[in-house]
């Protein structure tokens, strides 16, 4: 059968959380391979609502392995009080069910006052981070400085790592006009959390090719939008991690040939969270609206995301680089009610035309969208589970989207429930 990677196509937010719980019932490993605590995922299942950030979507699942992947960075303290809030709600974690690969990079104290220094330093040219020290983590670690899950087994490696990282830092922190790391505070916090950290500690490569091996179905769970990768996202405005597909076998230590389908999340409309270009944002009543509708307000910050109509141009650059096979379109619901959609095929920059974002940023910042416009409809799609319950022009939206970014639709969800989803490929199908 085949193992499916879930990544999000826009700049997150899309809806991957439900996605990946809905799929997660055909699944037996569900694998985090990117980002950290900055993400932020929304489980409605029945009357309860869970809001995930670090843990695997599949973690409310009986019965699964959930695992956190070497290319994560890990907070601890995060962790253990996510881990603590599902418990109040009736999900039991423990190593039966969890389990951190050993070379997974940690995010300390020390990342988080980076992240607000370097954030008020640079004052209106700030890039807008979640301050929960992904990127400084992310430095740490291809500045071969990190401290890793496996070095809190040994005291005398943790010293070291200690030296070499503090001694980074300080010289960093003096610069930015803060005091020295208290280390033998941090030295006994690390000491501290580490009984409870290490149980859950494993050779995460070799326990992904035995459950590969003996046919066992995996799901690879990406954390923040395509278009926020380090690479090929709206640079700098971008996360400190690859979000691409291909992260998903160097994120979890398997090889390519590991990855069978991508599923791509894309929401009906665009949002943004931050700063950054943004092309199709709307800052009138009708991206408010979408924000009121679509209840846009970030899980992790509580920011309001920017709304904009769909950017097929944008959609349809992530879906290629990525490799996504068929996309899950979610959100529709909120579209109802609105007589003219509009969908951004491509933009005028300087009177040239391009039928894709331009990298350079001078250009980012001065495309102007080209639109099409289609109808819209009056009947309500929220919880439709065929495509018989959909009006013929919401199938015809549907449609176009699927011609303009050439990739099909996989799955439609018509709201935050688990169960309305309308299947139309199983990724996990041979």
């Amino acid at each position: 059968m085949a193992n499916v990677v879930v990544v999000g196509a826009q700049w997150g937010d899309e809806g991957k959380g439900k996605i990946v719980d809905w799929l997660s019932e055909r699944a037996d490993v569900i694998a985090r391979f990117q980002g950290g605590h900055n993400a932020g995922h929304t489980l409605v299942i029945g009357e309860q609502v869970f809001k995930l950030s670090l843990l695997p979507s599949g973690i409310v699942r009986p019965g699964k392995l959930a695992v956190i992947g070497n290319g994560v960075v890990l907070d601890p303290w995060a962790l253990f009080a996510e881990i603590e809030k599902l418990a109040g709600q009736g999900v039991a974690i423990s190593t039966d069910n969890l389990m951190i690969a050993e070379n997974t990079p940690l995010i300390l104290p020390l990342h988080q006052d980076l992240d607000r220094l370097r954030e008020e330093a640079a004052g209106s040219a700030r890039i807008g981070t979640t301050g929960r020290g992904i990127g400084p983590a992310y430095e740490d670690k291809v500045g071969r400085r990190a401290i890793r899950v496996a070095d809190l087994a040994d005291e005398e490696t943790l010293d070291q790592r200690l030296d070499r990282l503090l001694a980074h830092h300080d010289a960093l922190r003096q610069g930015l006009g803060a005091d020295p790391i208290d280390r033998a505070d941090l030295r006994a916090r690390l000491l501290d959390i580490a009984p409870r950290l290490l149980p859950y500690a494993q050779p995460v490569w070799k326990v992904m090719a035995d459950a590969r091996r003996s046919g066992k179905r995996i799901l690879f769970e990406g954390a923040q939008g395509s278009l926020l990768d380090i690479d090929f996202g709206t640079y700098p405005y971008v996360t400190s991690s690859t979000t691409m597909s291909g992260m998903a076998a160097s994120g979890t230590g398997m090889g390519p040939g590991a990855i069978g389908y991508v599923l791509g999340i894309v929401k009906a409309y665009t949002t943004r969270v931050g700063s950054g270009p943004f092309p199709t944002e709307l800052e009138d009543e009708v991206g408010q609206r979408l924000g009121e509708r679509g209840r846009e307000f970030g899980t992790v910050t509580g920011r309001k995301r920017r709304c904009g109509w769909f950017d097929a141009a944008l959609v349809r650059q992530t879906c290629a680089i990525s490799g996504v096979n068929g996309i899950a379109l979610t959100k529709l619901d909120v579209l109802d009610g609105f007589k003219t959609l509009r969908i951004c095929t491509g933009y005028t920059v300087d009177g040239r035309h391009y039928d894709y974002l331009p990298t350079a940023a001078a250009l980012q910042a001065r495309a102007v969208p080209v639109y099409e416009e289609i109808e819209g409809w009056s009947e309500s799609t929220e919880g439709a589970r065929s495509w018989a319950d959909l009006p013929a022009a919401a199938i015809k939206y549907v449609r176009r989207i699927e011609e303009l970014i050439q990739c099909p639709v996989a799955l439609l969800s018509t709201s935050p429930e688990r169960d309305d989803t309308i299947l139309v490929t199983d990724p996990f199908a041979d």
